[in-house]
């Protein structure tokens, strides 16, 4: 028997282990790493919501389902008149009236005509205040909502013949007025005739009062200027929402004409009802709740069903 030669030999256990390996790999499956499977989701900026006074940022909804309250302060957000509509009004009652009641320039300021357009445009035709009727826990009541998105809320022309006529409204079915205010003060655009209308809304409620029917005040952010110092706070009971700022004039003005420091916080409705200015500060879930209460015990009507407990 012929001997391999050791050249030879290890050239065959090389090809052989070749084989082997090879024979091996064919076999045998190969494990890939896996990837993870990763799918990008898009999300629409406008999903997102940011409290202006803590800066949390949480989706819209959240804040919806909490009635515009900021779930982590509390801070009570701006809404629009027809959402406090919704708070407050029973589901399918409200009725919106005085519709075509449009403002005008009479005192041509300048731009006016296209400040007014710009702001029917982003926030609606209603003006500055929406009037409406409709039930509150099935009792027929009379509702002004001032809309902070017209102008800043600003009182004009329109906004005190709304109020007016929500009044006259008032006298003659004595149905109960409810007016929730949000607003910087009178319409510098219209000069004079808008504080005008400080007299017109006050010569109103006057007459509400002299046939006691039930006029009701809701604060809210902001509170200022000619409105304060007139319809919003003539009311037979003045509640505000939490943290709302409620005055005449601002902080600096102020310090400026008294020359002194002021307290911290001094126009909020908290500091405003420690010092009895108010009657109420109630949270933004509980507001149907509280003026339904009220209005049954200033007309002598029976508590609601479900309410009399509480």
């Amino acid at each position: 028997m012929s001997e391999v030669a050791p050249s030879d030999r290890s050239t065959l256990d090389s090809r052989l282990s070749i084989l082997h390996y090879s024979s091996m790999a064919w076999f045998r499956k190969e494990k890939k790493p896996r990837q993870p499977k990763r799918e990008r989701l898009e999300i629409p900026a406008d999903v997102w919501e940011k409290c202006e006074a803590c800066d949390h940022t949480d989706i819209r909804e959240k804040f919806e389902r909490n009635f515009n309250v900021c779930p982590n302060c509390d801070y009570h957000r701006r809404i629009r008149a027809h959402e406090y509509c919704s708070l407050l009004l029973d589901d399918g009652t409200l009725e919106e009236i005085e519709v075509d009641l449009r403002s005008t320039d009479p005192l041509m300021f300048p731009d006016y005509p296209q400040r007014l357009k710009k702001a029917t445009t982003s926030a609606g035709d209603t003006d500055a205040l929406l009037a409406c009727a409709g039930t509150l826990d099935s009792l027929p009541v009379n509702l002004g909502v001032m809309d902070f998105a017209f102008m800043g809320g600003s009182m004009g022309s329109v906004v005190g013949e709304k109020i007016a006529r929500l009044g006259q409204r008032s006298l003659e079915r004595k149905y109960p007025l409810i007016v929730i205010s949000a607003s910087g003060g009178a319409r510098m655009q219209e000069g004079v005739l808008s504080l005008m209308q400080m007299a017109k809304a006050s010569a109103m409620l006057a007459m509400l009062a002299e046939r006691r029917i039930p006029y009701i005040s809701i604060l809210t952010n902001p509170t200022t200027g000619g409105v304060s110092a007139s319809y919003a706070m003539l009311g037979d009971a003045i509640i505000a929402e939490p943290g709302a700022v409620i005055g005449f004039a601002g902080p600096r003005v102020i310090k400026q004409t008294l020359g002194q420091d002021l307290p911290e916080g001094f126009q909020t409705s908290e500091f405003l009802l420690d010092h009895g200015m108010l009657d109420a500060v109630v949270h933004r879930r509980n507001p149907k709740r509280t003026v339904s209460q009220l209005l049954r015990h200033m007309s002598g009507r029976p508590a609601a069903t479900g309410w009399a407990a509480s």
